[in-house]
């Protein structure tokens, strides 16, 4: 009998072996989008038995879209892309607004890729570094009569960190509604961490997706990068700066950041308390509905705007998307300036073209990045593109986190994403689409000036590269998408 059993055995792992092979080998073919990927992983199943299928279930298979729409559900997605609340200002289609005109067909696009019409009559003011923008950002949530929102994925328990809390605390003490959304990684940034000077002063914050248990892998994956401050509804700032001491220069800190921010008032300001809206509801439960976080609003400037929020619950990135309808519409010029830079094949191939066409394209990074393997893995694709054309600077002086793309000086991209998969694929971000000739020139001339310190970065510099370090760089290319 116990032969009988031992016979069994080959058998079994063989049904097994069959099993899982041919089960792996039909979810790569039906999920996977690029032919290469779902090819390479269906050759390792099969002529790897047992480990092949094993690893494709670990690692192959894409839980992050997956997890977050469980996570966010249904009825959060709906909200995302419900109508915003009636108001004031006056709402766009492409037709109907002459002035994007100059780039009508990427405007018809970036409704396709996310149906929310632009707002006309926006003002978008640029802040420098901390020392502009914290004091702007305090005296508005001083001067609030009714609502603050406040998101932000790093909060640190520094002097600038303390001086919001203090802010925010006065406020919540006069009456104005305070909802404060941090991420669950962000606000353990600093040590100890802000969040018991939060409990302390009794204002009602949450954690997006905070857990104690560091093997959750998806919720580590999944952050809330988007910055956004809303007072009262009226008067907003986005952009990619975070609040930590280190953007002020005035402080002189241990590790100094530049850093641009940004003013915005006009209508597309409920695009941006809608996005907040959207994810303290997924976060606490509570809607914020209603005339102190949804007023009317006037218009006041000349740019044509809408928010971007993006996430890996959205079928198509906006941002992603946003940004190869940029890249393929550009004829005269493009500047993109970007603490990291890690574009997948297909905005590298995009952006390449673009160059091969004629477009300028100017590619602004830090000398320096606050993550040195985030360099080593950008140099190759750096080759690559200027063998295409591309110019591309390093700015000298402290790590540079700005974050600004323009598009023949009439379109601009502001806001928390980066160029790479974390920003354009895991995480929720939140990003500014201008039309306006005004604004993208004072953009513009922002790139120019980082220009003009910066060093030119020559194709030749790239290729003398010593062989350990191509190595090295070429080792660390291969986790670009999880950098």
């Amino acid at each position: 009998m116990q032969n009988g059993y031992s016979d069994l055995w080959p058998i079994l792992l063989a049904v097994i072996q069959f099993g899982g092979a041919i089960g792996a080998a039909i979810h790569a073919m039906l999920i996977k989008s690029d032919e290469r990927a779902a090819a390479g992983w269906v050759g390792f199943i099969v002529l790897v038995p047992f480990v092949g299928w094993i690893v494709y279930l670990l690692f192959g298979v894409n839980r992050i879209q997956r997890r977050a729409r469980e996570l966010r559900g249904q009825k959060n997605e709906t909200l995302l892309l419900a109508p915003l609340p009636a108001r004031g200002g006056g709402r766009v289609t492409v037709d109907e607004g002459p002035r994007l005109k100059a780039l009508e067909s990427l405007a018809r696009f970036g409704q396709k890729v996310l149906p929310e019409s632009f707002e006309q009559g926006n003002s978008v003011g640029v802040l420098r570094n901390g020392d502009e923008a914290y004091p702007s950002m305090i005296a508005a949530i001083e001067s609030a009569e009714r609502s603050i929102a406040l998101s932000t994925y790093i909060f640190n328990n520094d002097p600038a960190g303390r001086r919001f809390v203090e802010a925010l605390s006065a406020a919540s003490r006069r009456g104005v509604r305070v909802r404060l959304l941090i991420d669950g990684v962000g606000s353990w940034y600093s040590r100890p961490s802000l969040v018991p000077l939060l409990e302390e002063h009794g204002l009602d914050y949450a954690r997006f997706l905070h857990s104690f248990m560091p093997w959750r892998m998806p919720y580590l994956n999944m952050r809330n990068h988007q910055k956004i401050l809303v007072i009262d509804g009226r008067h907003a700032f986005t952009g990619g700066m975070n609040i930590a001491e280190g953007n002020v220069l005035a402080a002189q800190p241990r590790k100094p950041i530049h850093d641009h921010h940004f003013r915005v008032e006009g209508p597309v300001v409920a695009h941006l308390m809608h996005t907040f809206a959207y994810e303290w509801n997924f976060t606490t439960g509570e809607l914020l509905d209603g005339p102190d976080w949804f007023p009317p609003l006037d218009e006041t400037g000349d740019v044509v705007a809408r928010g971007l929020p993006a996430g890996p619950d959205m079928g198509l990135n906006p941002i992603r998307w946003t940004l190869l309808g940029a890249l393929a519409e550009a004829r005269h010029n493009i500047r993109v300036v970007t603490p990291y830079f890690l574009p997948d094949a297909t905005l590298r191939t995009a952006i390449s073209v673009a160059a091969m066409r004629g477009v300028v394209v100017d590619i602004v990074l830090p000398r320096a990045s606050n993550l040195p393997f985030v360099d080593w893995a950008t140099t190759p694709q750096l080759e690559w593109l200027a063998r295409a054309g591309c110019r591309i600077w390093k700015t000298a002086g402290p790590f540079d986190h700005t974050k600004i793309m323009t598009v023949d000086g009439m379109w601009s991209m502001i806001g928390s994403a980066n160029w790479d998969d974390r920003s354009l694929r895991l995480n929720f971000e939140f990003n500014l689409e201008c039309y306006g000739a005004s604004f993208a020139r004072t953009l513009d001339d922002i790139v120019e000036r980082k220009i003009a310190d910066a060093h030119p970065v020559s194709l030749e510099e790239l290729a003398a590269r010593s062989y350990p370090g191509r190595i090295r760089d070429a080792f660390f290319r291969l986790a670009s998408p999880y950098l």
